[in-house]
């Protein structure tokens, strides 16, 4: 029961969202600015992670490399 309340409640406040996004032109703005500014974000998240995983697979690889040569 709790879950369906929660269903209707997210449908409910989406409705609303989308009628204030249809009749103020300043609310559809201010939405598109968020939206904006959330895309540059995600960005720059992704882009750090692809860092980081490059810098994980260089010591890795560096690790391996090492290893070999003491074996040897």
């Amino acid at each position: 029961m709790k879950k369906a309340f929660w269903f209707v409640t997210g449908i409910a406040a989406g409705l609303v969202a989308a009628k204030q996004l249809q009749e103020n032109p300043k609310t559809k703005a201010i939405v598109d600015d968020v939206m904006v500014r959330v895309r540059e974000l995600s960005d720059v998240v992704v882009e750090g992670f692809r860092e980081r995983e490059a810098e994980i697979a260089a010591e890795k690889k560096s690790s391996d490399s090492s290893s070999a040569t003491a074996s040897i």
